[in-house]
């Protein structure tokens, strides 16, 4: 990588100077200390029960709790010190295609999201990144975003988030997708307003998914749907309908993907503490984390304080195009990362007029550079 990329490690992120800190009364010091431990609990254990909805990938049989080093994480040296993301913590979500029940490196990431989560409201903005988004892979190697998880696992997908987007995310949950289909009957379905060109589909997905899985008991558990609208859709086609890819393409799914997230987050908020410490624990065995998840289960009464304000997908609908490059194949372009990073900042962080770091400009003038002779006008 770039001098100017690698030598930059993450600066602690906590809200407020240490000075400001000392001044507090030990009163408020222990409110405000316990209001960001609800608030913790209750994103982690929104991230690991319900982000399951995001993904696309074969059943994982095992816990893992995979730490990485954080020494291994680039940040951007502007975002050091931004004080605008002070007091928010991003994490990276990902969804790997994998046929192996192999969650880390080597497994392309199908479903990338960043969850951004106010840690003062517990407001929460979810932002996917397009799969065949044409960006730095963390190497100073351009190609498709899916292509650094493969390469790199978490670490290089995770420097590739925050080298492209000027974020300085260190967390990251990588998800199964056999467990959504028993979380979301376990959440009792989800409420999903189907339109008629996904219902063949969403239907053709149930049936795929039992050919992949050689689950041919599985297969007595089809229910085809019949009619367009709003619907409970139980876990089998809820996880086919955030499958769909050919209505409204790669955009679309992504777009589904989140429609499911926040349709589950609507469900769990009408659950018990010990229903969802139960999701809770059926989940863990299918997820790759490096978060602490020990307090979430004395907390989980406060998930109904967790909510998704806002929601969106990178590149921009206004600014990006496709093309295919080369051999790299079909491709989503930003048309200007500059300004993409401009809009994602003030989409998460509620900044106007963000300055983009150098590396970014740097990154930007090579997509351009390698993409121009082949966008679609």
């Amino acid at each position: 990588m770039s001098t100017g990329t690698n030598s930059s490690k993450r600066a602690p992120q906590r809200s407020g100077s240490s000075s400001s800190r000392k001044k507090m009364s030990a009163k408020k010091r222990k409110a405000k200390q316990r209001r960001r431990i609800i608030f913790f609990a209750v994103e982690i254990v929104a991230l690991i029960v319900l982000l399951i909805a995001i993904v696309g990938v074969n059943m994982v049989t095992k816990i893992d709790k995979i730490k990485i080093n954080e020494e291994d994480i680039v940040v951007n040296p502007q975002v050091e010190n931004n004080k605008e993301m002070k007091g928010y913590r991003n994490i990276a979500l990902f969804g790997v295609d994998s046929r192996k029940g192999k969650l880390g490196k080597g497994s392309r990431s199908d479903t990338v999201m960043i969850a951004s989560i106010n840690q003062d409201t517990g407001d929460v903005k979810l932002v996917s990144v397009y799969r065949d988004t044409y960006l730095n892979l963390g190497t100073d190697s351009y190609n498709k975003a899916n292509a650094a998880y493969a390469q790199g696992g978490p670490e290089q997908a995770i420097n590739m988030l925050n080298m492209n987007f000027d974020l300085d995310i260190t967390e990251y949950v990588t998800v199964g997708f056999d467990a959504l289909i028993e979380t979301i009957d376990e959440l009792g379905g989800i409420d999903i307003d189907v339109h008629d060109n996904e219902i063949d589909h969403l239907n053709n997905y149930q049936r795929s998914m039992f050919v992949e899985n050689e689950n041919d008991a599985l297969n007595e558990n089809i229910v085809k749907v019949t009619h367009s609208g709003m619907q409970t859709l139980n876990g089998l086609q809820a996880t086919a309908y955030c499958r769909i890819r050919y209505v409204g393409d790669d955009f679309g799914r992504a777009e589904r993907q989140r429609k499911v997230l926040m349709a589950c987050m609507d469900k769990a908020k009408t659950m018990s503490p010990t229903t969802l410490v139960s999701i809770l624990n059926k989940v863990m065995e299918n997820v790759y984390t490096n978060l602490d998840v020990t307090e979430m289960a004395s907390i989980l009464s406060d998930v109904a304080n967790y909510q998704i304000v806002a929601q969106d997908g990178v590149p921009f609908e206004d600014s990006r195009t496709t093309g295919t490059i080369g051999k790299k194949g079909s491709c989503v372009i930003p048309l200007d990362l500059e300004t993409n990073v401009v809009k994602l900042h003030e989409l998460l962080f509620d900044v106007t007029e963000y300055e983009p770091s150098d590396q970014v400009k740097q990154y930007s003038q090579k997509v351009q550079a390698d993409t121009s002779q082949y966008m679609k006008k």
